[in-house]
C-alpha cells in the first residue's frame, strides 16, 4: 500500500522539479544586446573567396540583426561570429556537382547576467542551404559563386541558421 502511494508522489515531486531547474538555453523572445562578427581575411587560402567576402564580417552582422529587429536591447545575450573558412567553387565544379562553396564559423552565445545561456558550436552553411534564398527566376546554371546573388544567399544561409539555432 505504501508503495501505491510513494511511487505517484515521488514521480509528480520529480516531475516538477525536473521542470523548474532544466537548464533553458533561448527562447524565441530572448533578447540581444550585442553582435559581433569577426573574420580573418589573410587566413582565408582561397584568393577569389578572400576578395569577393572582403565585407562579409558587416554583412553577416547586419543580416542577423535584421532577423531579431524586435530582440534587440542594451540588455541580453551577445552573439559572437568568427568566420574561419570560405571556400568558393568555380563554375567547373559546379557543373559536374562536386561544388564546394561553403562558409564555416564559430558561433558563440553569452549572457553576462545568466550563464546558463551559454552554447558554442562550429556552423557550416554550403551552396545546398543557400540555393533557398536565389530568387526564383533565377537560372542557376549560369550563376556564378562570384555573383552578388550568390553572395547575398550564402549570408543570408548563414544569418537565418544562426538564428534558428538562437531560438533552440
Amino acid at each position: 500500500m505504501t508503495r501505491r502511494i510513494l511511487t505517484p508522489a515521488f514521480m509528480a515531486v520529480f516531475l516538477a522539479s525536473t521542470a523548474l531547474t532544466a537548464p533553458a538555453f533561448a527562447t524565441e523572445d530572448a533578447m540581444v544586446k550585442e553582435i559581433e562578427v569577426t573574420i580573418d581575411l589573410p587566413a582565408i587560402t582561397n584568393p577569389a573567396a578572400a576578395m569577393r567576402y572582403t565585407n562579409i564580417a558587416g554583412d553577416l552582422k547586419e543580416a542577423i540583426a535584421a532577423r531579431l529587429i524586435n530582440r534587440l536591447s542594451d540588455k541580453g545575450m551577445k552573439i559572437g561570429v568568427d568566420i574561419s573558412e570560405v571556400e568558393l567553387s568555380s563554375s567547373f565544379t559546379d557543373a559536374i556537382g562536386t561544388a564546394d562553396t561553403r562558409l564555416v564559423g564559430a558561433v558563440n552565445f553569452t549572457d553576462e547576467t545568466d550563464n546558463s545561456h551559454f552554447k558554442s558550436f562550429e556552423l557550416t552553411v554550403d551552396v545546398n542551404q543557400a540555393k533557398p534564398f536565389f530568387p526564383a527566376e533565377l537560372d542557376v546554371t549560369k550563376l556564378s559563386a562570384n555573383s552578388n546573388v550568390f553572395y547575398n544567399a550564402m549570408i543570408s544561409a548563414f544569418a537565418d541558421n544562426v538564428v534558428l539555432k538562437l531560438n533552440e
